[in-house]
């Protein structure tokens, strides 16, 4: 790779759009009634520096930030970066003691966190109890944890609007106090960053059990969030609706990074997804592009379809990104059709490839945006191997796991050597591959088609079933909402399908009929022995279904003798 690439904390001068449009708007917060410039918020973010920097935050440290999409974020992102600390997003929805294993496992010496935390479709929910358990004595002026005896310092974002009492909180400090203090005219001093220093570390997302902290550098999040603008045809005059989160690579590469690189301004609807204040978002605002997940999407069309939200207003959308999963067929359709999503993009990647290796472009054909994640971005490759011989390539057409090299790859798990080892694997030449765990498959044009976790594949009587396959099916079927499948073991074949259906409102559709759809849109073997009818799913923040969660479910449901009729 001959291209340059440059440390976050050099943006301003690699990037000259940022210049030119460095008097209109950057950040929306529409929940916050906010605005700010490219200016102001670099401004804010360098107070935000020197103010980090004057209580003790040095180069290195790893400070969490568990907070919503706001202000408050946008500003804390630049400012870490710009100091060299690494910024750890958490998860607000973690438990405390989510949030205590993460904290001790990084060494962390600062959170930056809220008075409440919000979730898509809950309450405000307040952050006291996760405090006290974080920090056993909050009338001390003292802050001591034992739980986590590196933390120095707990920065609060008073986001209650008067629910909780902030100043109660005494070992805590406050937020907008640290900027104030730090505000300077003066530039920030140089703070001797390298483009290859850890600068964030992203939890994975858990669509299994086990998430670990995969450390990303300057030149890889930055050039990801470049090339992802890119693809989209990004410019200064665009307007990007973005309610994925800001602690998932979805909100802060994919979104605050491409939008960067490119001038182009990020809507931020409200703490934590919500549809109606998504679309609103987008007629008000008049957004050229949004994002979101398959779950997002069909959330934001079901508001459309009953009437909660008027069809109009949506004229001036022409892009945005799906990804975080495999995208329906018949969903694709709707997006265009609905929305006038016509130059929708799809994304692969994995929190390890900051995030996206593969994208598809504005103007590829319908069916390759259908059936395909693209083409790799720039600086990128990969290759598809066999599972069981990573040292054997597979031709083109043929499917094996793909793993990918370049840039983009994170530099290890943070404190956990043997599992960096085992998915971070270098070739004979002694270039260190990615390996991904996903099914895949490249066609001659370079086209990769993800066909699921290797891991999810079905296994019946010796027959290798992929979920997608019937999910796309029964996606098609005019009383079907969402679908899921997955694999439950079996006696007699080992694995079977199973099917988690959520049906359209005011329609009777039975198992059998599903059944039957299956059987002669597809074939036999790969229609579901069991359909369990369901109102959600359980996913993680960023949208992701959580399939080992569906698994247990459906032993559950199997061993009560469900899921049969």
């Amino acid at each position: 790779m001959r291209q340059a690439f440059k440390p976050l904390a050099n943006l301003a001068r690699v990037q000259p759009k940022l210049c030119r449009r460095c008097l209109l708007t950057d950040v929306i917060s529409r929940h916050q009634r906010t605005r700010l410039t490219y200016d102001l918020l670099n401004k804010r973010s360098s107070d935000l520096a020197r103010g980090l920097l004057s209580r003790g935050v040095k180069k290195g440290n790893r400070v969490a930030v568990s907070l919503g999409n706001n202000i408050e974020y946008a500003i804390a992102t630049y400012g870490l970066f710009k100091i060299g600390a690494i910024l750890v997003p958490l998860n607000p929805g973690f438990n405390a003691q989510q949030v205590i294993s993460a904290l001790a496992h990084l060494e962390a010496s600062h959170l930056i966190t809220g008075t409440e935390t919000n979730l898509p479709r809950k309450e405000p929910r307040s952050n006291v109890p996760l405090l006290q358990k974080l920090i056993p004595d909050l009338q001390s002026y003292r802050l001591e944890s034992e739980a986590v005896p590196s933390l120095r310092e707990v920065i609060i974002v008073d986001n209650s609007e008067g629910r909780v009492n902030a100043s109660a909180l005494i070992p805590t400090s406050n937020y907008n106090t640290i900027l104030y203090d730090g505000r300077s005219p003066d530039p920030l001093p140089r703070q001797s960053l390298h483009p290859d220093e850890i600068v964030n570390i992203q939890f994975t997302s858990g669509t299994t059990s086990t998430p670990k902290a995969a450390c990303l550098s300057h030149r890889s999040i930055l050039n990801n969030g470049k090339s992802i603008g890119d693809r989209m045809l990004l410019t200064e005059y665009d307007i990007i609706c973005c309610p994925p989160p800001l602690f998932h690579c979805f909100g802060c590469i994919l979104g605050y990074m491409a939008t960067a690189t490119h001038g182009s301004a990020i809507v931020f609807p409200t703490e934590a997804f919500d549809p109606y204040a998504t679309l609103k978002s987008v007629q008000e605002e008049k957004c050229t592009a949004l994002y979101g997940v398959p779950t997002m999407f069909i959330a934001e069309l079901e508001l459309l379809h009953n009437g909660t939200i008027s069809y109009e207003g949506f004229e001036q959308l022409r892009t945005g990104i799906a990804a975080g999963s495999s995208i329906p067929a018949e969903l694709m359709r709707k997006l265009h059709k609905i929305l006038n999503l016509t130059e929708l993009t799809i994304c692969y990647g994995m929190t390890e490839t900051s995030p996206v290796s593969a994208m598809t472009t504005t103007d590829d054909p319908l069916e390759k945006r259908i059936d395909s994640v693209g083409r790799l971005l720039p600086h990128v490759e990969a290759k598809v191997v066999d599972p069981a011989d990573r040292t054997k390539i597979l031709p083109v057409g043929q499917k094996g796991e793909l793993a990918v090299n370049g840039y983009l790859v994170m530099k290890e798990y943070w404190g956990t050597p043997d599992r960096t080892a085992e998915v971070m694997v270098p070739d004979d030449a002694g270039k260190v591959w990615m390996h991904t765990g996903d099914e895949a498959e490249m066609d001659a044009e370079g086209y990769v088609k993800i066909t699921g976790r290797i891991k999810d594949l079905i296994i019946k009587g010796g027959e290798n079933i992929h979920p997608l396959e019937v999910e796309n099916c029964l996606f098609a079927h005019p009383e079907v909402q969402e679908v899921n499948v997955v694999g439950l073991a079996d006696e007699r074949y080992g694995e079977v399908v199973a099917a988690f259906v959520i049906a359209q409102r005011g329609t009777s559709v039975t198992a059998e009929q599903i059944r039957i759809w299956v059987r002669e849109k597809l074939s036999h073997h790969l229609v579901p022995k069991y359909v369990f009818w369901v109102d959600n799913y359980p996913k993680t923040a960023s949208g992701k279904i959580q399939k080992f969660k569906l698994k247990e479910e459906g032993l559950k449901l199997v061993r009560e003798g469900k899921g049969l009729q």
